[in-house]
């Protein structure tokens, strides 16, 4: 797979070769609910040698604020690559990047960026925040978001859902 050949067709959040990777972001949001971590998900796609990392939330278990899905993902791709730019890459997440993670993006120079659902909340290519095409920046990423977004969404909610929940059946001290 050449960069060059990213034209275009690949701004389609249905184009298949995203539907395939965010599957697999989905995966590892579901290991990070199995964990009881907010349940988002994030692989990174070399063009020369495919899928090079994949990572999901592990705040409680690292003990770590920078512990997201995309941060760890980033690490692991520019260790694999032995470079900290992850040119020529794609980082697939199932919830749109936040503040800390899109300047990690923007630091690790990746080109595509795909999401699942927005994040109204914390979101910083589209809800709250523009930084991934930020003129100001050093570098901008191409940004397709909506990829599964039911799924990404619904995962979310759930496990906030069962959170709530659980606090409303516990007794208060």
């Amino acid at each position: 797979m050449d960069m060059d050949q990213f034209n275009l067709e690949l701004s389609d959040p249905m184009h298949q070769f995203h539907l395939m990777h965010m599957e697999i972001a989905l995966e590892e949001a579901r290991a990070a609910e199995q964990e009881d971590e907010v349940p988002v998900g994030a692989l990174i796609v070399s063009a020369k040698a495919g899928i090079i990392a994949k990572a999901h939330n592990q705040r409680e278990l690292l003990k770590d604020p920078t512990a997201h899905a995309e941060m760890i993902a980033i690490t692991q791709a520019a260790q694999y690559l032995q470079s900290w730019r992850l040119e020529n890459c794609i980082l697939y997440v199932t919830l749109e990047p936040c503040p800390m993670c899109a300047g990690a993006i923007v630091q690790s120079r990746i080109p595509w960026v795909v999401y699942g659902c927005m994040d109204p909340k914390a979101g910083a290519c589209h809800s709250l925040y523009n930084l991934l095409n930020d003129p100001r920046l050093n570098h901008r990423s191409r940004v397709v978001s909506g990829v599964l977004e039911n799924e990404c969404s619904s995962i979310l909610s759930e496990f906030f859902q069962k959170k709530r929940n659980n606090r409303k059946g516990s007794p208060k001290l």
